[in-house]
């Protein structure tokens, strides 16, 4: 097999990963409608960044050790399972958004009242405290990458997976930020932050329950 068609094959099994929604989806949207398109992709970048994280700690074999250790699967666990469930109620208890389509205007696409390091680093606390990608990735490259792949061609593979989520949430980050679209679920003000804090939550919640294998 050669490796653009063993590239081609590890991107359509990743292109339907990619588009399930979940904690990173919930996290995107809510930066989109809450502190605008700049605050977004910023995340959006932290959430490619820590994918990256993953797949390199996969290839070098340690994510084999977190696998097979239940103490540091159940570790990384737990501490996902925290950020969220702080993402969860922090967002519940926000202040309701005031958004007009002339604040829009001045906004410009800024980050409203969030640091872009600030939003980089929850981009990618987010994805890095879910210990599922260690198991996916080590079934993913165990099942479809040939052991004569050499190291730095894989590692360029995953380059592109990385590439292909920050593609997909800057997508999702054009739709929401659309004035229109914000608007609409801006509207919904203290509602909103309590169905996004609600959201956190229960993604929280279903990660406790997950197990190692």
């Amino acid at each position: 097999m050669s490796y653009v068609s063993e590239f081609a094959a590890l991107m359509a099994v990743f292109a339907v990963v990619i588009v399930a929604p979940g904690a990173d989806f919930a996290l995107v949207v809510r930066q989109s409608v809450v502190h605008g398109r700049k605050a977004a992709l910023i995340t959006s970048f932290g959430i490619g960044a820590s994918l990256l994280f993953h797949i390199s700690y996969t290839i070098l074999g340690i994510g084999l050790i977190v696998s097979q250790s239940l103490a540091l699967f159940a570790l990384i666990k737990w501490l996902g399972v925290g950020y969220l469930v702080y993402l969860g109620i922090r967002s519940f208890f926000e202040k309701p958004m005031a958004f007009n389509e002339a604040s829009f205007a001045a906004e410009a696409g800024a980050a409203r009242g969030a640091s872009l390091a600030g939003c980089f680093g929850m981009g990618f606390l987010t994805n890095a405290l879910n210990p599922k990608p260690v198991l996916f990735f080590l079934s993913l490259f165990s099942a479809m990458v040939s052991h004569e792949t050499p190291v730095p061609v894989v590692f360029l593979y995953g380059i592109g997976m990385a590439s292909a989520l920050i593609a997909w949430f800057a997508g999702v980050t054009l739709f929401f930020t659309n004035p229109a679209v914000r608007a609409r679920f801006a509207a919904g003000g203290r509602w909103f932050n309590r169905l996004t804090g609600a959201t956190f939550v229960l993604l929280g919640l279903r990660l406790a329950v997950q197990k190692a294998g």
